[in-house]
């Protein structure tokens, strides 16, 4: 049976969902039940530096609008938090709280979990060809954070 191209990205893009909806469904079942993809996103970007809402928008490639509300639902999901700036008290920073860290850290872990199930059930050297593969396709760097949740996003 020949596949198309366009089956091909639906093969790709049913991975990403099958481990993402896995590790969203992990979360929730641990009483992580608000965490999804983009939340995650949006941690990873804010733990690597984008501490106000416009780098955020950046980073996501979303309006400032957007991040500012995704920075307001994960405030008040107590993952994120607003602090001063230690070289401008009049700046207020963003940055992910212990239990932000703590759901990003249990998703890695997850994740961890569904890449050993999947080597277990087509061979590990099957699953590491597999990434090899990818990687020559994609090019040598990963999708960053950011880039999947722009993805996520559109």
């Amino acid at each position: 049976m020949t596949r198309s191209g366009a089956d091909l990205a639906l093969l790709l893009l049913g991975g990403y969902r099958t481990l993402v909806d896995a590790v969203t469904a992990e979360l929730a079942a641990g009483g992580h039940d608000d965490v999804r993809p983009v939340h995650d996103f949006a941690m990873r970007a804010i733990a690597d530096g984008a501490d106000n809402a416009s780098e955020l928008g950046r980073r996501l490639a979303v309006s400032k609008q957007a991040a500012a509300k995704t920075i307001a639902v994960l405030s008040e999901r107590g993952y994120v938090r607003r602090g001063t700036d230690p070289q401008d008290a009049r700046r207020k920073r963003i940055e992910v709280t212990p239990l932000g860290w703590e759901v990003m850290h249990r998703g890695e872990a997850i994740f961890d979990s569904l890449r050993r199930d999947w080597a277990r059930r087509i061979g590990a050297e099957e699953l590491a060809t597999l990434e090899r593969q990818l990687a020559v396709l994609v090019g040598g760097a990963p999708v960053t954070p950011e880039a999947a949740g722009r993805a996520a996003l559109d």
